[in-house]
């Protein structure tokens, strides 16, 4: 079993952000950290599992994924990413990363598990921390997908 620990951040929304994921199986453990220029804070709560999960070098591969992001677990949970799908993501945000997830999930045998944010869990903590710093970095590239279809 993979715990992945995921989390995003973003000064202002949008604004320049950046993802923290911790991928831990048994006594091995992973830290992965990236920014954006510009982007929004969903995008990054995003990204933030869909670089964790890229990380996986077994297909079928039994996950639990932490995110403290409603957006990210209820989609999961409650049917909404299916549905997306199925409408061509019409009217719906983030269509890019979202395919991109979906097809990475369906490799794994993934459970979404939302925790609650800033509640003192110590890898949600930490990936709050690697996201924050990811976002302050100097020199962040472009998110190109969001700033050629912004409204």
């Amino acid at each position: 079993m993979v715990n992945i620990y995921t989390d995003g951040a973003c000064s202002g929304n949008p604004g320049p952000g950046g993802y923290g994921a911790i991928l831990t199986y048994k006594e091995k453990r992973k830290e992965l950290s990236g920014g954006f220029k510009l982007t929004t804070n969903n995008r990054m709560e995003l990204l933030a599992c869909i670089v964790a999960l890229e990380q996986l070098k077994n297909e079928g591969t039994d996950v639990t994924i932490w995110s403290d992001s409603k957006y990210v677990c209820d989609a999961i949970n409650k049917g909404w990413l299916l549905d997306w799908i199925n409408k061509k993501f019409k009217g719906k945000k983030n269509p890019d990363l979202w395919a991109q997830f979906y097809s990475l999930f369906t490799q794994h045998k993934v459970k979404m598990q939302w925790i609650k944010g800033h509640a003192g869990h110590p890898m949600n903590e930490r990936c709050d921390q690697l996201a924050v710093a990811a976002s302050q970095g100097s020199n962040l590239p472009i998110d190109r997908y969001f700033e050629e279809n912004r409204e």
